[in-house]
């Protein structure tokens, strides 16, 4: 017979048990979330004060407009559909520097959290490992010195969905998938792709019939998830120049050449969007050193750890991605992705082959992870045991010293500038207009200087695009520095390339009483004069052009075209484009309803194992 008080100290302990599981779990959930949080304050440093940050491709205004231009209407093709919305309707509840802040910060506590909930077993260095490596890495740097805030945002996702894609047994499971593709969703058109790269190997991972059937809910997923841009991209007449290709394909940033500096995570084709120091050889052979031991990581969690039952799956995305990449340098790879974006504009994400490599940056972080298990294996002998514990702590916190260039805004390179106060005049004067028309945006290039006293400071693309609720009409041509040659890309916009024979060779309007006439012919109501990415030599002539004057100052110049020139019709949302995004944001409401967020811990045993389920909606 138990001695007295026996059981209740019995219960005692195992109270106590339930704590302290408790706390590991609780400490297993919420660090590697943490880690994602603290090393995206490091990363982003100044960006995260008052302002905005511009730096090529990321553009946030104030008082962004929501309308049917940034749902999709407009006829350009939509790129920006549907971050520039989400962003202008949280805009609406909070300032937009502080938007783009939380946007920039979500990128690293979401990708970071997802990569540790990848790792199998229940230790949590190994997770720390994986999360600090996913969001500190030549990838990630380059795409945020790039501008591509979007992008990055459904990489973020992308542990997620493939996590999600691997628990899909049937159409009961969608729900889980469509939030998982959230970030996805909101990232747009290359984030969609992304997703589907992980995804669609995911469901291929099974006897064949059962693939087919998981294939195709994989597809209609992502399909619903992707109509805000796919309708309208599907419609639009926008071209994309096959001559991209050669551009935008990867490139050696490295001493190591395009593979090695592939499959260390590099080789973005600008060579301006690098960290500073990135070119040290010292560094790169310490990146390369790494991400062959991140591979070998993966290669002992496949063949003696704890295999992951995602393992086919992710091999398979990073080996398709990894041959993407690499076939836009050259030979037949370059011809076959040349044809399909000729075809077709959607197919223009192709083009930019480095983004590909985002599948190998996860498998990258679960392998690093697998190599922290191995060094700190149980089996070890003492001494042994004790160097592998340090070993494992110098790998974990490898990223961070082999990439020191990324921390405090690249250097300061991301930095907040304000809006000068002219510029919110202006946006206000043309978007409190509700007559129809388009703005044409000069100088007639598509990036401009920001945040100097006379349009120095960062290259970014022409905020004119955001600031203006209606259709705005600029040089989307671009051009970049092939060594000696400046080589120029065909922009997509087809009124942009009617408009460009009436802006003369110096990139001014001709002397001509009749361009009113023939811009409000086009659909063009004001005409934006940006005087300070203007040289003095090719200073606008705004007189005998049959213009009014709207607004004149120090920074800008803002014309109308008489009303009775003008030929257009309000912008608006097709039906089809209205009917896309009511599926796109009821299905995900109803999803979230359903199944809760994706973006959850899996619920484990206690040994650490991810449990299995045979369907739940809870």
């Amino acid at each position: 017979m138990p001695a007295p008080g026996s059981a209740d100290i019995r219960a005692a302990d195992h109270g106590g048990g339930r704590v302290r599981h408790g706390s590991r779990a609780a400490l297993a959930r919420w660090a590697p979330l943490g880690t994602g949080l603290a090393a995206g304050a490091l990363a982003l440093g100044p960006a995260l004060g008052p302002g905005y940050v511009l730096r090529y491709d990321m553009v946030f205004v104030p008082d962004a407009p929501l309308t049917a231009v940034t749902l999709g209407g407009g006829g350009g093709f939509p790129r920006a559909v549907p971050s520039d919305a989400v962003a202008a309707l949280l805009g609406r509840v909070l300032p937009g520097d502080l938007v783009q802040a939380l946007a920039l910060l979500a990128v690293f506590a979401v990708g970071a959290a997802g990569a540790a909930r990848l790792v199998p077993g229940p230790r949590l260095a190994p997770r720390i490992a994986a999360a600090l490596f996913y969001v500190w890495n030549p990838f990630l740097a380059e795409r945020l010195l790039l501008g591509q805030w979007a992008v990055l945002l459904g990489y973020a996702g992308l542990p997620w969905v493939l996590r999600a894609a691997v628990r899909l047994r049937g159409a009961r499971d969608a729900p889980r998938l469509v939030v998982a593709l959230l970030p996805a969703a909101v990232g747009g058109f290359s984030s969609v792709l992304l997703s589907g790269l992980v995804a669609l190997p995911a469901a291929a991972a099974r006897p064949w019939r059962r693939a087919v059937a998981v294939a195709a809910v994989v597809a209609g997923c992502l399909a619903v998830v992707a109509l805000p841009w796919l309708v309208p991209a599907l419609s639009s007449a926008a071209g994309t120049d096959p001559a991209a290709v050669d551009l935008f394909a990867a490139r050696a940033d490295t001493p190591f050449g395009v593979a090695a500096s592939l499959l260390s995570l590099g080789g973005v084709w600008n060579a301006q969007a690098v960290p500073p120091g990135f070119g040290d050889a010292a560094g790169a052979a310490g990146r390369l050193l790494l991400s062959l031991a991140a591979l070998a990581g993966w290669g002992w969690l496949l063949a003696r750890g704890p295999r992951p039952d995602f393992a086919a799956a992710l091999t398979a995305a990073a080996a398709a991605g990894f041959t993407i990449a690499l076939a836009g340098s050259g030979g037949p790879g370059r011809e076959v992705l040349r044809a399909m974006v000729g075809l077709w504009p959607g197919f223009g994400p192709l083009r930019d082959g480095q983004l590909y490599v985002a599948p190998l940056a996860l498998l990258q972080a679960v392998g690093l992870a697998g190599a922290v298990l191995w060094l700190v294996r149980p089996d070890a002998r003492r001494g042994a045991a004790a160097a592998g514990r340090t070993a494992a702590v110098l790998v974990s916190l490898a990223p961070l010293v082999l990439l020191p260039g990324l921390a405090w805004g690249a250097a300061g390179t991301l930095r907040p500038v304000e809006y000068p106060a002219e510029w919110i005049r202006v946006q206000r004067l043309v978007n409190d207009d509700p007559a129809p028309g388009a703005l044409l945006s000069l100088p007639w290039s598509a990036y401009r200087g920001f945040g100097g006293a006379d349009g120095g400071g960062t290259v970014v693309l022409d905020p004119a695009v955001k600031l203006f609720g209606r259709r705005v009409v600029w040089n989307d041509e671009l051009r970049v520095r092939d060594g000696g040659e400046v080589r120029v890309v065909r922009g997509e916009d087809p009124l942009a390339r009617e408009i460009a024979p009436l802006i003369g060779a110096d990139a001014a309007p001709r002397e001509d009483a009749g361009l009113a006439g023939r811009l409000g012919a086009l659909g063009v109501r004001y005409v934006l004069v940006d005087h300070a990415n203007s040289p003095d030599e090719n200073r606008f002539r705004l007189s005998g052009h049959g213009l009014e004057t709207v607004h004149s100052g120090r920074f800008l110049t803002l014309l109308e075209v008489p009303d009775k020139h003008v030929e257009a019709e309000t912008s608006g949302l097709t039906a089809a484009a209205a009917v896309g995004w009511s599926v796109t944001v009821g299905a995900i409401l109803w999803s979230i309803a359903v199944s809760g967020s994706s973006l959850v811990p899996m619920p484990r045993t206690p040994g650490g194992q991810a449990l299995r389920r045979k369907e739940s909606t809870k």
